[in-house]
This record gives C-alpha cells, sequence and structure tokens, in this order.
C-alpha cells in the first residue's frame, strides 16, 4: 500500500497544455480558459502552481514551436516547471521532490491529454498517495481512430476519466471532480 500524504496542503498541477498538445484537442479554447480560471483561483489562493512541460524527440522537440505553453497561460516567475519524457508526470521527474519541498499531500490537476498524461498523473498520484482533484471542465484530447477503424470521441475520453475520478476508491485517499468554478484551494 502507498504511504498516505498527511494534510490537505494543495498544489494545481497544469500538465501539457502546450501548442502542440492542444493544436488537435477537442474545445482546446473552452478548456484552456477553464484552466487558466483554475491557475488564477489557485494564485488568488496562494495555492502552488506546478508546470509540467512534456517533450519528445519526434512531436514536441524541447524549444519547439509545438513544444511551448499555449499563449493564454504564461507560468509565472516563481512558479516550478517540471519536464518529463513520459505519460505521468511522475516519472522520472522531480515532481515528488517538489511536491515534498512545498508540502502538498493534495494534488488538483488539468491539461491534456486526457488520455494519456492526465490518466497516467491521476493514477500515479493516488498510487503514491496523494488525495486528487480532477478538474472536470479543464482536461481534453483529441478523437482517436482504432486500427479497426472505430472513432473514440474525445468527449467520451473525457466523460470517462470524470466518471472514473468520481468512483474510483483508494483506502486513506480521496478523489474526486470539481468544475474550474468551484475549486477551493482554500479548504
Amino acid at each position: 500500500m502507498a504511504t498516505v500524504r498527511e494534510g490537505n496542503k494543495k498544489a494545481l498541477l497544469v500538465v501539457d497544455v502546450q501548442v502542440g498538445v492542444m493544436a488537435e484537442a477537442w474545445e482546446a479554447p473552452r478548456v484552456v480558459a477553464k484552466v487558466a480560471a483554475a491557475v488564477q483561483r489557485a494564485r488568488a489562493a496562494g495555492t502552488p502552481v506546478i508546470w509540467v512541460q512534456h517533450a519528445s524527440d519526434d512531436e514536441l522537440p524541447t524549444g519547439s514551436a509545438p513544444w511551448q505553453w499555449v499563449p493564454e497561460l504564461v507560468p509565472a516567475a516563481g512558479e516550478t516547471l517540471v519536464h518529463k519524457r513520459y505519460n505521468s508526470s511522475f516519472e522520472d521527474t522531480l515532481l515528488e521532490a517538489e511536491l515534498a519541498r512545498i508540502g502538498a499531500s493534495h494534488i488538483v490537476l488539468a491539461g491534456a491529454a486526457t488520455n494519456w498524461c492526465i490518466r497516467a498523473t491521476a493514477y500515479g498520484a493516488l498510487e503514491r498517495g496523494y488525495d486528487l482533484t480532477l478538474v472536470a471542465d479543464a482536461h481534453t484530447t483529441g478523437d482517436m481512430t482504432l486500427d479497426n477503424g472505430v472513432c473514440v470521441k474525445a468527449a467520451e475520453v473525457v466523460a470517462d476519466l470524470n466518471m472514473a475520478m468520481t468512483w474510483l476508491r483508494y483506502p486513506g485517499r480521496r478523489n474526486e471532480v470539481a468544475s474550474a468554478e468551484s475549486l477551493d484551494f482554500a479548504g
């Protein structure tokens, strides 16, 4: 069993809201606005905002135009940047060390892509003993066509993860979904 994190200090994790990731994402302008609202609420409450940025040699080379944050979202001076190469924001990154440094035990999660990096990070957080709030209207992905020709719609993938995080249970941890407007960073 994972070590359950004591306390209720929150940190907002903004994952992969990058030009290349959002280019084909479902309802990207709406989702970016919701992520921006969550960032604004976190900053107003004095909650740390941690920015996680994906790099890959093929689609998101470090420093390239697709690798950059979308123009509507800019990390503030002093906010932590975490660089990753795998789906989970925890794998082979400094994220856990940063969460320990700030004493965070509760992760509020927003970003992209729902079916890859958001899902992997959500489960990674719970498996490492963190409480989790998935921002239900602040994550997205693109439609996917499977090898058999079936198209899995992005809206269905988002709804599926929102449902899973509503009903999933881990011992000693809390997980939930909340809209960007209903986030409570004070409590």
